[in-house]
């Protein structure tokens, strides 16, 4: 008996530790690991200034959205290939984005998938001033392409909210004005923008969002824009720049301003007239560029094209993980070139000296 007694002792060590070890392999991987995952923690001092700043709240945006796509059962579609398409445009980015063109997505296949997600999408549109006068075009073709089906909230910011215009929206879709104030400056008007973009996200959209768009006023739809769009950090390439070189791309060119990107680099110019995504990922782009752009104020310096210039800069160091062919935002006044199959989102023809404080 004494004996037993004796064996039984390094037995029930060995079972503590055990215990210990497990507890503790639970504890750092599910619980520490996890929260380090789904928190974006504050970047350090020495970080780039194109980099995200600040911790995203921890409640932007349910991890779920991006990387769970289930179709619906017994779904019917055509057939993809991996060697028949498009061979006139490059679909994919050097960091393997896809960029989309039409003809390079199933709208039927999207569209069954994120309809069982119930999405809510937001928009953002700033119609300030004399801008007013593009709004109702906005809504009214918005209504006929974007997002059709889909529950779409669009955020309208402007100093004349009482011109907003009544616009018949489909169930599921609704409109909201923000008033914001006038300005003697475009230039300002432009550069607000990131702000209230991102005290948006802050104070309305985390609870009830999960993508959305920053859309030019002065355009208009003619066609589908819809779940092929949808992304983590999702850029629109510039109509004007898609065919030139890098070196003619009207990036911000001081060393000294926090939008610098000096020649040799680069990967395409986006525009800022059409930007989106995960809230995550354009609450760290409205916050860095807000930033950005506030540092360069003290130093007396505005960047060529403003917020444009600025958000160029940013998704530099942070690619966008889907690329919007110019498809989605081209130019009234441009004929569409032969690989334009479809025009959907498009700038108007205007005189800015009519409709601007300042030209």
């Amino acid at each position: 008996m004494q004996m037993y007694a004796m064996n039984i002792k390094p037995v029930t060590v060995i079972l503590l530790v055990l215990l210990l070890v497990g507890f503790y392999y639970y504890y750092y991987y599910y619980y520490y690991l996890s929260q380090y995952r789904f928190n974006v923690p504050p970047c350090p001092t020495s970080c780039s200034t194109s980099e995200p700043k600040d911790r995203v709240p921890d409640d932007v945006i349910p991890t779920d959205y991006v990387f769970h796509l289930k179709t619906p059962d017994h779904l019917q579609y055509s057939q993809p290939s991996i060697v028949k398409g498009r061979t006139d445009v490059v679909a994919v980015t050097p960091w393997l984005a896809p960029i989309v063109w039409e003809g390079t997505f199933n709208p039927v296949l999207l569209d069954s998938i994120y309809k069982q997600k119930k999405i809510n999408i937001a928009v953002t549109v700033f119609a300030v001033g004399k801008y007013i006068m593009f709004l109702k075009n906005f809504l009214e073709t918005a209504e006929k392409h974007f997002f059709v089906g889909f529950n779409v909230h669009v955020y309208v910011f402007t100093d004349r909210p009482k011109e907003v215009p009544k616009v018949n929206m489909a169930p599921g879709r609704q409109l909201t004005v923000c008033s914001v104030p006038s300005s003697n400056r475009w230039q300002e008007i432009s550069a607000r923008r990131m702000e209230l973009i991102q005290k948006l996200i802050e104070e309305q959209l985390r609870k009830h969002s999960n993508y959305i768009f920053c859309l030019d006023v002065d355009s208009q739809f003619h066609s589908r824009w819809g779940t092929e769009s949808l992304g983590g950090l999702v850029a629109v390439i510039h109509p004007g720049y898609y065919l030139d070189d890098r070196g003619k791309f009207p990036y911000e060119r001081r060393p000294e301003s926090r939008a610098y990107v000096a020649h040799g680099e680069g990967d395409f110019y986006y525009c800022g007239g059409a930007f989106g995504g995960l809230l995550q990922e354009v609450f760290l782009l409205a916050n860095t560029c807000r930033s950005n752009f506030e540092e360069d104020a003290k130093n007396a310096i505005e960047a060529a094209w403003q917020e444009e210039s600025h958000l160029n800069r940013y998704m530099w160091i942070n690619k966008p993980s889907k690329v919007l062919s110019p498809e989605y935002l081209w130019q009234d006044f441009k004929p569409r070139n032969p690989e334009v199959k479809t025009i959907r989102f498009s700038g108007v023809i205007k005189n800015y000296a009519d409709i601007r404080p300042n030209v």
